[in-house]
């Protein structure tokens, strides 16, 4: 049984980071007070920074010399990091950002809410730059996406982000993680451009400053194919009761599980209904959608927002489709209830 903060927390470390710089901030402080006792057990370092603008430089700093690293935080912070998350991408280093979301927009609550969809899929600081993006449902989710984010990073140099809520935070479940494996024995690619010191071999530097006449857009074009790439070889969804649905629900995170039960609910009144669910919300798995859209011109999207995944999801189907939404942005959940009432609205 583990928390879904602690299961990021040793999802990380089964992923080789041995390095975590962060700030607190509720409701995300149970990563930090893990890897705080945790990390050193494995050789590893962690310090508390003296705010969030220096934990995500920190991380920068790390991440150039060839080391796996996380930061966490939750919403402003989040925020304040944006715009060492905006160098990262442009300096194309790696690095994961676990993001326990809260009610905002300003200081908010801390309550769960999937209020920070937009910003962690539509890069959220200044450029042309994505994150890559996944949304756990379940605490085991929690643990292997963490893990997942770290390969994915390293494979496209590219900040990456876990985003959870307050619900899957603090939710407990039973997670199998295995023995922790030595750092030696986890396989993570070569580094050859890390900054590891110029002896025998030739100078280099990691930057994202291009003041040459079209350097800039060389840059950001060699960003965008590889944000392309991405799109094509690691888009990650889940597809549940599809195949003879004739309503289908988009819906992601600790959402996707009280849509399940009113599934459950309404497929028992003779319904048929089923859940489309992106696991990567960048790169949004367009495709999935389409495909599914070809059969199933009736689309509900749910999340804990006013809309902010509907855009991508009315970009992705099929024309004939007819896409309806329901939200809650304000920390109030969807019961199973709601979602049975907004799915006779719409079936």
């Amino acid at each position: 049984m583990m928390k879904g903060a602690e299961a990021i927390a040793e999802g990380a470390i089964h992923a080789g980071c041995r390095f975590y710089f962060g700030y607190p901030i509720t409701p995300q402080n149970d990563i930090p007070e893990y890897l705080s006792r945790e990390l050193p057990k494995v050789g590893g370092t962690f310090l508390q920074a003296e705010s969030e603008v220096a934990s995500i430089n920190m991380l920068l700093g790390a991440s150039a010399a060839g080391a796996r690293v996380m930061t966490s935080s939750s919403g402003p912070g989040i925020s304040l990091k944006q715009e060492g998350i905006s160098y990262l991408a442009g300096s194309e280093l790696p690095g994961v950002i676990a993001y326990v979301s809260r009610i905002g927009p300003g200081l908010g609550g801390i309550a769960a809410t999937q209020g920070d969809y937009k910003q962690v899929t539509a890069g959220g600081g200044h450029g042309d730059y994505y994150t890559i993006a996944l949304a756990p449902s379940s605490v085991q989710e929690m643990f292997s996406l963490t893990k997942l984010a770290f390969d994915l990073s390293d494979k496209y140099r590219n900040p990456a982000i876990v985003l959870a809520d307050a619900i899957l935070g603090q939710m407990k479940e039973p997670v199998e993680i295995g023995e922790r494996p030595a750092l030696e024995d986890i396989e993570m690619p070569e580094k050859p451009w890390a900054l590891t010191g110029a002896e025998g071999r030739d100078a280099q530097l990691v930057k994202s400053l291009f003041l040459g006449d079209g350097e800039m857009e060389v840059q950001n074009w060699k960003l965008y194919d590889k944000y392309e790439k991405l799109k094509k070889e690691d888009t990650y969804y889940e597809e549940l009761q599809l195949e003879d649905a004739r309503l289908m629900i988009v819906s992601f995170g600790s959402c996707s599980r009280m849509v399940l039960s009113g599934i459950e609910m309404a497929r028992a009144e003779g319904l048929k209904v089923g859940l489309l669910r992106p696991i990567s919300i960048y790169p949004f798995p367009e495709e999935a959608v389409r495909k599914a859209s070809e059969a199933i011109n009736k689309v509900l999207v749910i999340e804990m927002n006013t809309g902010q995944m509907v855009k991508d999801v009315k970009v992705s189907v099929d024309r004939a489709a007819d896409v309806h939404f329901y939200g809650r942005p304000g920390g109030g959940l969807p019961t199973p209830d709601d979602i049975l009432a907004e799915i006779k609205k719409v079936y």
